[in-house]
């Protein structure tokens, strides 16, 4: 994945209206981590990944 590492995975079909993966890296952002937001299509499932070295920020994904 392009030396990104994985916090925490959420499933795709959450209630309407429910955005966990979104909250969940906007509050690692809070806290100063450059968290975003991918979706897995594989799995269905909501990745939220930082950049593998800290020191690198990664890119957001279109």
């Amino acid at each position: 994945m392009n030396g990104r590492k994985v916090l925490e995975r959420f499933p795709a079909g959450g209630p309407r209206g429910s955005w966990p993966a979104e909250e969940f890296a906007h509050a690692r952002r809070m806290e100063g981590t450059p968290a975003e937001v991918v979706m897995d299509l594989a799995t269905d499932a909501f990745l939220v990944v930082v950049p593998a070295d800290p020191a690198i920020s990664s890119p957001s994904v279109p």
